[in-house]
């Protein structure tokens, strides 16, 4: 039976966290919710990433942001106060382009205009893959459809998803992720899409072994119970949900995933991970 806390009170419930030497954070709905002029920090966050960094845990970031390089990322996080290095910053973005340049694809590109410069090193002409990210306003019929045709017209149809969260919260409201219209694409063209990004395996080990860190040794706290939570469980991680973000109340209920813990934000994970430190 798994732990279910709630709020500062009850890190005391979850003394697994006792063995735990690294956290991983996700990012947009448990540092900060999106939205225009680049989003704002959820209350308390910004203090709990340096407390925990302050503490001798090693820290990570494990993000599906396809919005924008990660550079220019982490750029927004430092204006909004954050202390964060871009080289502890994992996106899909970046290990999407060495499986790209491993496997000598050229994709067709439908994705954020920010997330662009990316890619600006890997050969475009005469697609043999096609590649969706979190294209916001970009996933028109037009460009859909023009995905479809190259990804239906290949012999051999390979797609790649960056992410394949279902929706995520920005600062008025929630909206569709990249992994609405992925469905849409392996449905029409009867392809099962390769996914970069969580909650991919190899996405979180690359974040472990930059860790060096064993998968028991580490602790994922997120706000998609799916891919974050879910994710990093089936690694042989415990994960840890926020109640902010994309978190809905249904998730504490949902028939095959059930959370390591349950807190009310990031400042009260740090507070149950450094209490049981």
């Amino acid at each position: 039976m798994r732990t279910c806390v709630s709020g500062m009170a009850a890190g005391s419930s979850m003394e697994w966290l006792k063995s735990v030497k690294g956290v991983i954070l996700d990012m947009c709905g448990v540092l900060y919710d999106s939205g225009e002029g680049g989003g704002r920090a959820i209350h308390g966050s910004i203090e709990a990433v340096k407390r925990l960094m302050d503490s001798g845990l090693i820290v990570r970031f494990c993000t599906n942001e396809t919005q924008n390089t990660r550079e220019k990322f982490v750029q927004k996080l430092r204006a909004m106060g954050f202390d964060i290095s871009v080289s502890h910053v994992f996106s899909p973005a970046p290990a999407l382009v060495r499986i790209l340049r491993e496997r000598r694809l050229r994709p067709h590109l439908l994705v954020h205009d920010d997330l662009m410069p990316e890619f600006d090193d890997v050969d475009t002409s005469s697609p043999n893959c096609v590649v969706i990210g979190d294209a916001a306003d970009k996933f028109s019929y037009q460009n859909l459809n023009e995905a479809f045709r190259v990804l239906i017209g290949l012999e051999k149809p390979l797609l790649f998803s960056l992410g394949q969260g279902r929706y995520y919260k920005e600062t008025d409201g929630l909206k569709l992720d990249v992994g609405v219209f992925m469905k849409a694409l392996e449905y029409a063209c009867d392809v099962q899409a390769e996914v970069v990004g969580k909650p991919s395996a190899d996405f979180f080990q690359t974040v472990l072994n930059d860790m060096s860190l064993q998968p028991h040794e580490a602790v994922m706290i997120g706000d998609d119970l799916l891919n974050d939570v879910g994710g990093a469980q089936r690694c042989g991680m415990k994960g840890i949900q926020v109640r902010t973000g994309k978190y809905r109340p249904s998730d504490e209920k949902h028939p095959s995933v059930r959370a390591d813990g349950y807190v009310d934000d990031l400042a009260a994970a740090a507070d149950a991970i450094l209490t049981n430190h």
